[in-house]
């Protein structure tokens, strides 16, 4: 199934902010936040940041499975926020959804994870992790984003969502493990249908 994207260009924003002077143009033009102000964003890059602190063991099996616990916490975090602080009834069911199902993946991946051991060293998986850690850190830093909990949730979710795609991904093609192999599985089946779900509604609710 084929998503629709909305990519606001460096080139449509300078045309917003050229016509502030307008004030029938600044009543309909994006109000822009910085990300350093940013509570959704200011949690992700708490994620991004223990996620690039954790030391490695070139394990396909144990590094996914520890991983993917710190990216599920990270949507928690966000998930979390959300509920705090968020006012669209769709958007906070849709967080809900995401802590409950999270919250019961990292108990899996907990189990399997103490049950696993050091036995293999793949450097092409290490290097596709990497990759796709730096891909979601580039895509974070440049997303518009407006301070309204509800979008900058559905937006930065997305990207959150689609490196966990990523991850999985990789590991279907390079780890072992079959209770893993299936849990990635799981994760690219059902973030990918919430990714459609969340750009449908920013479509839909778009400003």
């Amino acid at each position: 199934m084929k998503k629709t994207i909305v990519l606001v260009t460096a080139a449509a924003l300078s045309f917003m902010v050229s016509c502030s002077d307008d004030d029938s143009a600044t009543d309909n033009a994006v109000q822009l936040q910085a990300h350093d102000d940013n509570k959704m964003m200011d949690t992700m890059h708490g994620m991004m940041d223990e996620m690039a602190a954790m030391e490695m063991t070139h394990d396909p099996d144990v590094d996914f499975a520890a991983m993917m616990i710190m990216h599920h916490q990270g949507a928690i975090a966000m998930a979390n926020l959300e509920l705090q602080e968020g006012n669209n009834a769709e958007m906070k069911s849709m967080a809900q959804a995401i802590m409950t199902e999270q919250q019961q993946e990292i108990q899996e991946l907990q189990a399997i994870l103490s049950g696993l051991a050091v036995d293999d060293m793949d450097m092409g998986f290490m290097e596709e992790q990497m990759m796709g850690m730096n891909k979601m850190d580039a895509m974070a830093d440049q997303q518009v984003i407006t301070g309204d909990i509800d979008n900058d949730f559905a937006s930065l979710m997305i990207i959150h969502h689609q490196a966990a795609i990523d991850s999985a991904s990789s590991y279907l093609h390079h780890g072992s493990d079959t209770e893993l192999s299936a849990m990635a599985n799981g994760i690219v089946e059902m973030q990918s249908q919430e990714i459609i779900e969340m750009s449908n509604w920013l479509i839909a609710n778009k400003r």
